[in-house]
């Protein structure tokens, strides 16, 4: 994504948004509510047209591409809509068999074996014949995700997964995001606001805020960093610069400078695939988070340096071991 922007008449959304998706990697897009954060996503199918910038998807810009070719791009995302978005006439089975019948030209018994095996990816198996209706939250969340991973798509989005969900069911849901990730090596970015999918999900972060990108990198980037934005959100306190509707204005935060700083919570380990294994973007992040490592605030390098093996840091040449207090000098790093 390079330099988009995306407006309602006079009103303006977001401007100037740029960022890479990494392959394979999961990604988590945060921000108070109102920030435009699922037009980005119906921006980046195609579904509304940003004013400028462009999309690039295996070299093509799906903000100037023709609509037939944008209809076969389509093809190489799966979207998990807030509330599921199923087909409330029409059972599970039939809900999830609904992309190959309309883009493919499978036949019933090829439709049958890949439904059957979405399903069983999420847990669904013996559900076939239930209607939306007659299940829980968590089930429809369930059976729109193997709808939305049905083509085995290359891109997947989430739309606020965990909206709706309890805590449990909202952490059994991180977890299958992270499995299927394992099974897939699909791309996904995650739309949310719950603050321990944050902490526990992505290898990447982002924030949107007062109509722009605030920060994209590593999650060690923004769990570890002292903007005022980032503490407010990972805190959940009203003290800072994100009022109620947008950014507060200079007489509030005049009231507020006498009151206490807060600092991000401390990082939470990352979740680990169910199975004990490891997901193919982890070796592929490793590399590329290393080779930016210099580039990166002092907390941020920290982090990631006491999150590497007693191998991995011999391979990357990195020395003096992990730092023990957020006030000791920055750790000498290779520069590549």
């Amino acid at each position: 994504m390079q330099g988009l922007s995306k407006s309602f008449g006079r009103a303006n959304v977001w401007s100037d948004v740029s960022f890479t998706m990494p392959r394979g990697e999961i990604n988590v897009l945060l921000g108070p509510s109102g920030t435009g954060k699922s037009v980005f996503l119906k921006c980046l199918i195609g579904l509304l047209k940003p004013e400028k910038g462009s999309i690039f998807i295996h070299d093509t810009d799906l903000v100037k591409c023709k609509s037939d070719k944008l209809y076969e791009i389509r093809k190489l995302f799966g979207v998990l809509f807030q509330d599921g978005a199923l087909f409330g006439s029409m059972n599970l089975y039939d809900n999830i068999a609904f992309p190959l019948r309309e883009h493919t030209k499978k036949n019933e018994r090829e439709i049958r074996d890949i439904v059957a095996e979405k399903m069983a990816m999420v847990g669904l198996t013996g559900d076939e014949k239930k209607l939306p209706g007659e299940i829980s939250g968590g089930m429809r969340k369930r059976a729109g995700l193997a709808r939305a991973l049905v083509l085995d798509p290359e891109i997947v989005l989430f739309d606020e997964p965990d909206s709706g969900l309890d805590p449990v069911r909202t952490a059994y849901l991180n977890q299958l995001i992270v499995d299927l990730n394992q099974a897939t090596d699909s791309t996904f970015l995650i739309v949310t606001h719950d603050i321990n999918t944050a902490q526990t999900l992505p290898d990447n972060i982002g924030i949107m805020y007062h109509k722009h990108l605030a920060m994209f990198g590593p999650r060690e980037l923004l769990l570890t960093s002292d903007d005022p934005v980032v503490a407010q959100f990972l805190n959940g306190r009203k003290e800072g610069p994100i009022g109620m509707s947008e950014e507060k204005d200079a007489d509030e935060q005049a009231a507020e400078a006498g009151g206490a700083k807060f600092a991000v919570p401390p990082m939470k380990p990352q979740l680990l695939p169910l199975d004990g294994g490891t997901r193919a973007a982890v070796g592929r992040r490793l590399e590329r988070v290393m080779g930016m490592l210099h580039e990166l605030p002092d907390r941020a390098q920290r982090a990631i340096v006491e999150s590497l093996s007693p191998t991995e840091r011999q391979r990357f040449g990195v020395n003096g071991g992990s730092a023990q207090h957020r006030d000791e000098p920055t750790t000498e790093f290779p520069r590549p």
